[in-house]
């Protein structure tokens, strides 16, 4: 991403701008109709703005390049972004339980129902549009807080839509007690929308292994596998923003010179590069292969100093990358 300028950056300031006025027709409905229903989709567009705003700051600093207080750039703003974001749905969700709650003891005459019912349905189909283009936006540059705000958003028309419905119950049947249920179901929904995201920030903040991103990787490398990668051990991704960052070790053959490993080093750079389609930037510990036990899993036919006879292949799997010895240590363990 380059600031301002860059077209996600813009989508986001649009759909903000959006949200904006939705907040304000949804109030509008809700002084017009008395609905808690109504009140807890305001409300939760108010929620919305907010973490628009923040996702909107936290893509600009996240385009930032790196400086000398940031070695590894400024993405992991947007993990803070998507967590702040998954705190104040949770409010939101939690404030309106509580009010639909109240007003079972304390109930409101409704009116304007069907005002409700226009300006509910045209806010879930925008919400549907924009969280649609910001979930695109966000898988194509690889941006957290645009797919998180985009998904926020679609869970947000899909409560506009059990509005509808509501809204429309209460209207054929009369029977306004149902509103405040609508209200206390939306409110749940909204604190389960905001634990996934704070759960998702969390992860991310602390590194946590994203495993399905690990086995994509190691299945496409499959299809590249040299022989003169002996091994790979201790495979490790860390995500800042729209750049993922990989530490692993590669085992090497043992007589390879200098300028040999590099480029055996850059050739398997290449390759996962190839496999994850988004920037990566790759922290490799080449290590030398030990006959004779390395010997056992080496599949280079061709290596005249071999020791020993190739005996096993190596299962590939997430947990064998993962550990933290070469394979042919293990097996000697085992």
């Amino acid at each position: 991403m380059h600031g301002v300028r860059h077209p996600a950056f813009r989508l986001q300031a649009l759909v903000l701008g959006s949200s904006l006025l939705l907040v304000v027709a949804k109030f509008y409905a809700w002084w017009q109709t008395h609905s808690n229903a109504i009140l807890s989709d305001a409300v939760e567009s108010i929620a919305n703005v907010m973490a628009g705003s923040f996702a909107l700051f936290s893509l600009y600093l996240a385009s930032q390049p790196r400086d000398r207080n940031h070695p590894y750039g400024h993405g992991k703003v947007e993990f803070v972004a998507a967590g702040l974001e998954g705190l104040l749905i949770i409010v939101a969700g939690i404030a309106m339980v509580g009010k639909g709650g109240y007003n079972f003891f304390e109930p409101q005459p409704l009116a304007q129902l069907g005002l409700g019912l226009w300006v509910s349905s045209v806010a879930g189909l925008a919400n549907w549009a924009m969280g649609k283009a910001l979930v695109w936006a966000g898988q194509r540059h690889h941006s957290l807080t645009l797919v998180s705000d985009g998904k926020h958003l679609m869970s947000d028309a899909w409560t506009s839509a059990g509005l509808v419905l509501g809204l429309a119950l209460i209207k054929w049947t009369g029977l306004e007690w149902i509103d405040n249920v609508v209200a206390i179901t939306f409110g749940g929904w909204i604190v389960h929308t905001g634990v996934q995201l704070l759960r998702r920030a969390a992860a991310g903040i602390m590194d946590e292994a994203d495993e399905p991103l690990i086995a994509k990787v190691l299945e496409l490398l499959h299809q590249q596998w040299k022989p003169e990668w002996v091994d790979l051990h201790n495979f490790r991704i860390i995500k800042y923003g729209a750049t993922l960052h990989i530490d692993c070790h590669l085992s090497l053959p043992w007589y390879y010179t200098l300028r040999q490993a590099h480029a055996e080093v850059k050739a398997f750079e290449a390759a996962v590069a190839q496999c994850l389609g988004q920037p990566v930037e790759l922290f490799i510990h080449a290590d030398p292969c030990e006959p004779p036990r390395a010997c056992s899993i080496c599949r280079k036919a061709d290596c005249r100093y071999r020791k020993a006879p190739f005996e096993r292949e190596v299962d590939w799997s997430l947990e064998e990358i993962l550990q933290p010895m070469p394979h042919w240590r293990k097996l000697l363990n085992d």
